[in-house]
């Protein structure tokens, strides 16, 4: 058996290899040797055995260190009871007592293989949760609306935000005044345990302590011995100026509390931008529609337009100006996030018709359209050669 064996000889690596470099020596030939490889092979299952009991004892800092030393003696007795290590079958098992995952063997390399795969290392208490009971908040998120002068300029608000917080009675722990959590004796404080099933040993949270590792003697009277409780919590969230619709502000740690005094999770501020009257947003651009009047548009002239920023700005029309003309104000745009610079602004004009005609002014229409209404429409005109040409193009 592997007492009377070399361990390194038997794992094929040598007195000074690393730990990593057993693991792998082991990992290739628990693959090649594994009983399911291999039925009926008797010489491959006590060669399973006997490479499984060595990595047992290489793997362990502490009982490599003392094989180092005292060599297999070290050992007698152990791993199972009379007969040998490996203690006799019972119940008509071919391998007895023989545990592939209580002290490592195949289940670490099923673990090894899948445990990451499904987000459960052997790395302990992650920070959401895992061996050591501790368990991370929940992330939250909240939505606000600010109006676009208030994205423009920045501003603070105040928000209200029902969460769990960590119980001010027993700081979080869960415990009644005056005592404190105890480690769980099923699982041992490490808030998961092993089943073994055939071949296999499935790891799983304890069903004891719920998978925190801890119990609860006497529970506390604030929070039933959750350590939480639900309760809103009031921020203050200092807003950017330039921040755009959809965008997100990210509280670290104001989130739900943790479970066993885990770490808090993180608020995320979502923020809507309500629509404005007079502006629409593109980016850092900002897009105004303005009517003009056809006098202005076809002579020329100025007018004021309202800025983000609570102002004015003059603009000079043109004569001969047309319906979806735009106006470009540079830099009076929205601002940017951290930066001093700005977007620009647009002003997107459209020439109003005039209604209610008095018989004076009409008549003053008619005698300015004269014979050919089109003379002073250079686009009435170009559209009108077009449709003649369409239309001679049809009777050819």
């Amino acid at each position: 058996m592997a007492d009377s064996k070399d361990y390194y000889e038997l794992l094929g690596v040598s007195r000074t290899a690393s730990d990593d470099e057993i693991k792998k020596a082991f990992r290739k030939l628990a693959m090649q040797l594994h009983p399911d490889k291999n039925p009926g092979d008797k010489k491959a299952e006590a060669k399973f055995k006997e490479i499984n009991h060595a990595y047992d004892i290489l793997k362990d800092p502490e009982k490599r260190a003392a094989y180092d030393r005292y060599g297999a003696a070290a050992f007698e007795g152990g791993m199972g009871g009379a007969g040998g290590p490996f203690g006799g079958g019972r119940g008509g098992n071919p391998f007895g007592d023989f545990n592939f995952g209580g002290a490592g063997g195949f289940s670490d390399i099923f673990e090894e293989m899948f445990g990451d795969m499904m987000g459960q290392g052997r790395g302990g208490a992650g920070s959401y949760g895992g061996r050591g009971g501790q368990t991370r908040g929940a992330d939250l998120q909240y939505g606000i609306e600010i109006t676009l002068e208030e994205s423009f300029k920045g501003t603070e608000k105040t928000i209200r935000v029902p969460t769990f917080a960590s119980c001010e009675v027993c700081s979080g722990s869960g415990a009644k005044a005056g005592t404190k959590p105890e480690t769980c004796p099923t699982c041992h404080g490490a808030g998961r345990v092993r089943v073994t099933q055939g071949f296999f040993t499935i790891e799983r949270g304890c069903p004891t302590c719920g998978g925190v590792g801890q119990t609860i003697r006497e529970k506390c009277t604030g929070c039933g011995g959750a350590g939480r409780v639900r309760r809103e919590k009031t921020l203050k969230v200092s807003i950017p100026a330039g921040i755009e619709h959809g965008r997100r502000i990210r509280l670290q740690g104001e989130g739900e509390a943790g479970v066993n005094n885990g770490a808090a999770g993180d608020l995320y501020v979502l923020m809507n931008i309500a629509p404005h009257k007079l502006f629409t947003r593109d980016g850092a651009d900002l897009h105004c529609r303005v009517p003009i009047a056809m006098s202005v548009a076809a002579l020329g002239g100025s007018i004021e337009v309202p800025t983000i920023e609570g102002g004015r700005a003059e603009v000079k029309i043109q004569p001969g100006t047309q319906t979806g003309q735009q106006l470009r104000l540079k830099g009076k745009g929205m601002s940017m996030m951290r930066s001093a610079a700005r977007g620009d602004m647009y002003i997107e004009l459209f020439v109003e018709t005039p209604v209610n005609l008095s018989k004076k002014q009409q008549e003053l229409m008619k005698e300015f359209m004269g014979k050919d209404p089109s003379a002073n429409s250079p686009e009435s005109q170009g559209f009108l050669k077009k449709v003649k040409e369409f239309w001679n193009d049809l009777t050819e």
